[in-house]
């Protein structure tokens, strides 16, 4: 045979000297083929060096392709490529390969990315949603598999939703700086039109109208959002220092922490800093940042799990939310 197409069953069938049916059965791992006809299907196969195609068998009806679409909502960003990683780990585990694809944060570009996906009939999707638009699973075209959102929920009540604890960590982070009894405390974030923000501007703000209970001074609080690149949270966070006179800061996540770091080397000190999501280089600084911090692995395991269980026909009820904790890591950034 030549080498200038795919081999197919239809090769492997004649190589061997077996009918087409009997090699069909054999790459789908039926077992109850002759031992003799077996032994001459897999030396064809490898002679031939032939591969199931498995986009066109999850075609056919009961017929799967092992595969899930994975869409995040930015690769650049540390956190994002973290998750995807987890994603593709726990997707091996259940013995599925990944297809992942960055929407940069677009909605358009999301939607696109999603029929491109279920044009080339990935069994399932997990999908870390845009920050910009709106995902509406009842608006793509038909049928839509399996699916599990991560980080941002959407308005739908056929989707497995995982989040993790946003409020009850800036919460529970706000509170470690309070103890300092700061005059002035900063809230330094992306724009509170995203979901994980709003959480942890509200578990910020709570924080500080409880520590007004106990009767201790109650600081002002800051609050500079916006700063989704790492230039404009540096930005922010000298605005926090020099004009608002803010003496800690709260950053809602791992690009803001960094902003913040990059505006206290920029005006030569620092305040009680805590960051929401680690990042590589938070342990290697001096003072260590502390962070609030997500279990992204068993995040991911838990949609990944979700999908493949529907696929395999688990009943599991549907409008499932799961909420995460996530953990505070004390590194000596929250003292003064």
């Amino acid at each position: 045979m030549g080498t200038d197409r795919i081999p197919t069953m239809v090769d492997v069938a004649r190589l061997a000297g077996v009918g087409l049916k009997t090699v069909s059965r054999y790459v789908n791992g039926e077992q109850n083929i002759n031992p003799e006809l077996a032994t001459r299907i897999a030396k064809a196969i490898s002679d031939l060096g032939y591969r199931r195609n498995l986009a066109a068998a999850s075609i056919r009806p009961g017929w799967t392709s092992k595969v899930l679409g994975v869409v995040v909502s930015d690769l650049g960003n540390p956190f994002f490529f973290t998750f995807a990683r987890m994603i593709e780990t726990a997707a091996r585990k259940r013995g599925y390969l990944v297809i992942i694809a960055s929407s940069e944060d677009s909605g358009d570009l999301q939607d696109q990315i999603i029929d491109r996906l279920l044009g080339q009939r990935v069994d399932g999707l997990v999908i870390v949603p845009a920050q910009v638009g709106r995902l509406v699973l009842s608006e793509l075209r038909p049928p839509v598999p399996p699916t599990a959102v991560l980080d941002r929920p959407i308005d739908s009540d056929e989707v497995d939703t995982i989040l993790a604890d946003n409020y009850g960590g800036a919460f529970e982070a706000t509170n470690v700086l309070l103890r300092n009894r700061p005059g002035r405390i900063g809230f330094l974030g992306d724009h509170l039109t995203m979901f994980t923000m709003r959480e942890r501007h509200r578990g910020f703000v709570d924080a500080v109208a409880a520590a007004s209970e106990t009767g201790a001074p109650v600081p002002q609080m800051e609050i500079a959002v916006g700063g989704h690149a790492l230039e404009d949270s540096a930005e922010w966070a000298t605005e926090l220092l020099e004009r608002h006179k803010v003496n800690a800061i709260f950053a809602a996540n791992n690009r803001a922490a960094m902003g913040a770091i990059v505006a206290f080397r920029k005006l030569g000190r620092r305040v009680p800093l805590i960051g929401f999501d680690d990042f590589e280089a938070a342990p290697l600084l001096m003072p260590a940042v502390s962070v609030v911090t997500q279990d992204e692995s068993q995040m991911a395991s838990i949609a990944v799990d979700r999908v493949v269980d529907r696929l395999e026909g688990k009943e599991l009820p549907h409008e499932n939310v799961t909420v995460v904790p996530t953990e505070l890591i004390l590194r000596g950034s929250e003292l003064p």
